[in-house]
């Protein structure tokens, strides 16, 4: 063995991360012992009679003897606060724990249980306050109870009006209307379809695993898609998460449709638009600056993952290959397609965790409003022509119409009837095909080929424009303290955010006590998104408005960048202002001191009494000559110096940067087979020889053979 591989001369280290374990040497590193030692580990070793020589981990009662140290720290307070800290704590807690897009940063600095202000308080039992013994009978205490109502006429009244607006369906101490994760008694075998306890199990995986929760919504149909008990986990059992809506399939909805229900959403979480698609996507910036903000939100983590969930058939899926622009997840118009959870590398610090669709049960949702989710395959349906009717009820005459050329039916028997005997779905006698033609419809309506939308509620209260999600402009996140606030920018390097981190822990290590919270700002332009549907212009007039709404912005936007450009030209022209002040000044100075000179002479020629003597006028007419070629000079290179000095400013106010490379200019690869194939390769053809080679082989007779070599 060598001199390197003796563990003689390894250089041995005191500090503690270089210590070596048992059995570590040259044959087996670090890693390989680690891992021996966790194969073996976990169980106990015995001898041959049976008895215990070495206990497992956790195994042995037995503790070795332990003295604490005598410190007045163990009876102390760890951290303290005062209630004035409390109170501004609470006030500021209290603006903005209903803000969407405002994320608590270092939640565990703050003692959020006593920031927390129980708004509802819960109706007190009245018989445990005070026994009905002690309020009617003989050992009454007092004379009148404590009633809700003021007499009989008042709770008659509450009584009727309770009785009149009761809704059986609302009910939830009823056994029919109790809310759980999962349905134990289904209608039918296949509505048992993402409903399952392995389904949520592979939910509370990927819930528990992510970092931020992609909540996937359809665009046709939000409120129908959502999962609320899914949010209300999220809300009550790890609010640390961050919980997003990504309304997906906008390309089958018109634009105002989508920036509407963008708003609405955005009241409670925040909202994105997408396109899935990998040639052709919508909101895939957006969404990946979001997330690239939020790996600066968790700085203190290596990776943070993403996990994507929702109803099955939304596009969760596709939403993954968009953003690897590749197929890395299997796809399928169908649902039920993923079956369980499974990791994706976004990019080195985000991952993704990709989740199989889940269906809550509701017991106000009705068979046909579960099909028409697409929760359920079509082939696995028994009568699909249950279904139809309320298909042709949610979508305009014009649309079923056009699509199918067919101009008029009574009901969905007769149309389906129509459409079975165009298409030749036909069975035996020529009866029609009705349970085939059924599923044809149902898929078409699924698969975005029928026009429909749910039509957003109107709101009256205007949003604000902080609640806008853009992928144009960088996402910004405000710092907000309790006296100041400070803005973070959107940079991409590793450095800008491991610098931001520990100004953070700077300012927590100054004692500073402050609510940090980040805010989410961007806005969309959703003209831009490719509707693939073809909609009526009755349809369409809702995108007037968004237009001029998105002009209005534009035009906001313009006058604030030309209020900027004149703000930045005053500030030149204040520049060369001060320039050329100077430059007079310093002619006003020159002027000055030539008078100064020539009273100066007066002076000393009365002084004296004489004058001074005649000089030659060559002399006379070269000194002032050169004279006035030194004031010459002295004025352009004052001149030079002011342009000088503006052109210096102006290079400190906006520094030349180099156009940006558009096009690679470096050496592209030759074709292959132009140049070495093999199989196609003239072996007849003659190498070319240089002209000084071939001189010296013709002069030289009788031998063709020219050494190089020089004797």
């Amino acid at each position: 063995m060598g001199i390197q591989k003796k563990e003689a001369s390894r250089p041995k280290s005191s500090t503690p991360g270089n210590q070596k374990l048992k059995g570590e040497n040259f044959y087996r590193d670090r890693k390989k012992i680690k891992y021996i030692n966790m194969l073996r580990g976990g169980k106990a070793r015995y001898d041959r009679n049976g008895n215990l020589v070495k206990a497992a981990d956790f195994q042995s009662k037995e503790a070795a003897p332990a003295r604490i140290e005598p410190n007045r720290k163990w009876f102390g307070n760890t951290r303290v606060i005062g209630q004035k800290a409390l109170e501004e704590f609470r006030e500021q807690m209290s603006a903005k724990i209903n803000d969407p897009y405002q994320v608590l940063l270092r939640r565990s600095k703050l003692p959020t249980s006593l920031l927390h202000d129980n708004t509802k308080i819960g109706r007190v039992n009245m018989l445990q306050t005070e026994a009905f013994s002690d309020t009617f009978g003989p050992k009454a205490q007092r004379k009148r109870p404590k009633l809700n109502v003021e007499g009989y006429e008042h709770m008659v009244q509450s009584i009727t009006d309770s009785n009149d607006n009761y809704d059986h369906k609302k009910d939830t101490n009823l056994v029919e209307n109790r809310q759980s994760e999962y349905a134990e008694n289904i209608r039918d075998w296949y509505f048992n379809a993402g409903t399952s306890k392995r389904i949520w199990n592979e939910l509370y995986k990927v819930v528990d695993s992510s970092d931020i929760i992609l909540h996937v919504l359809d665009a046709r149909d939000p409120e129908g898609t959502r999962c609320r008990h899914v949010e209300k986990h999220i809300k009550t059992e790890a609010p640390h998460k961050h919980l997003i809506f990504v309304l997906n399939k906008v390309d089958l909805v018109p634009t105002w449709v989508t920036a509407r229900w963008v708003k609405v959403l955005s009241r409670e979480y925040p909202t994105l638009a997408f396109h899935a698609s990998i040639n052709n996507s919508f909101g895939k910036g957006s969404l990946i600056q979001l997330l690239r903000q939020f790996t600066k939100l968790h700085a203190d983590k290596r990776q943070i993952s993403v996990g994507l969930i929702g109803y099955p058939n939304t596009g969760k899926s596709s939403i993954i290959n968009t953003l690897r622009q590749k197929k890395v997840c299997n796809v399928a118009p169908v649902p039920g397609e993923t079956k369980v959870w499974q990791y994706i590398t976004m990019t080195r610090k985000i991952y993704l965790i990709d989740c199989p669709g889940i269906v809550q049960f509701s017991s106000t949702d009705t068979d046909t409003d579960i099909v028409l989710k697409g929760s359920i395959r079509t082939q696995s349906l028994l009568t699909p022509e249950d279904y139809v009717p309320e298909i042709l009820s949610r979508v305009r005459r014009e649309y079923v119409q056009r699509h199918y050329n067919i101009d008029k039916w009574s009901d969905a028997h007769e149309f389906l009837t129509e459409l079975a005997n165009s298409t030749g779905k036909l069975n035996k006698g020529g009866e029609p095909d009705l349970h085939v033609v059924s599923k044809m419809v149902i898929n078409d309506w699924l698969r975005g080929r029928l026009p429909h939308y749910r039509a957003p509620p109107e709101f009256a209260e205007p949003i604000d424009g902080a609640t806008k999600i853009s992928a144009d402009t960088d996402v910004e996140m405000l710092d907000n303290g309790a006296n100041e606030e400070s803005t973070v920018s959107a940079d991409n390097d590793a450095e800008d955010s491991e610098g931001a981190s520990d100004e953070e822990e700077d300012e927590d290590s100054n004692g500073k006590n402050r609510v940090t919270l980040a805010s989410l700002n961007v806005v969309q332009q959703f003209s831009k998104i490719p509707v693939m549907a073809d909609y009526l212009p009755i349809d369409l007039e809702g995108d007037k408005d968004l237009k001029e709404e998105e002009r209005s912005m534009e035009a906001a936007a313009a006058a604030a960048a030309a209020a900027e450009n004149d703000g930045a030209k005053k500030g030149k022209a204040s520049k060369r202002s001060k320039a050329e002040s100077g430059l007079k000044r310093k002619a006003r100075d020159v002027e000055q001191d030539e008078d100064d000179e020539a009273d100066w002479e007066e002076v000393f020629q009365s002084a004296v009494g004489g004058s001074l003597p005649e000089v030659d006028s060559e002399l006379e007419s070269g000194f002032s000559s050169s004279d006035g070629s030194d004031d010459d000079d002295d004025n352009e290179v004052s001149e030079d110096d002011a342009d000088e000095a503006i052109s210096e400013s102006e290079d400190d106010e906006k520094p030349a940067k180099a156009p940006r490379m558009k096009t690679n200019k470096m050496k592209v690869g030759e074709h292959y087979y132009p140049t070495a194939n093999v199989k196609n390769k003239n072996r007849n053809k003659v190498r070319p020889m240089a002209p000084d080679a071939m001189v010296k082989r013709m002069r030289k007779p009788g031998s063709w053979k020219v050494s190089s070599k020089k004797k």
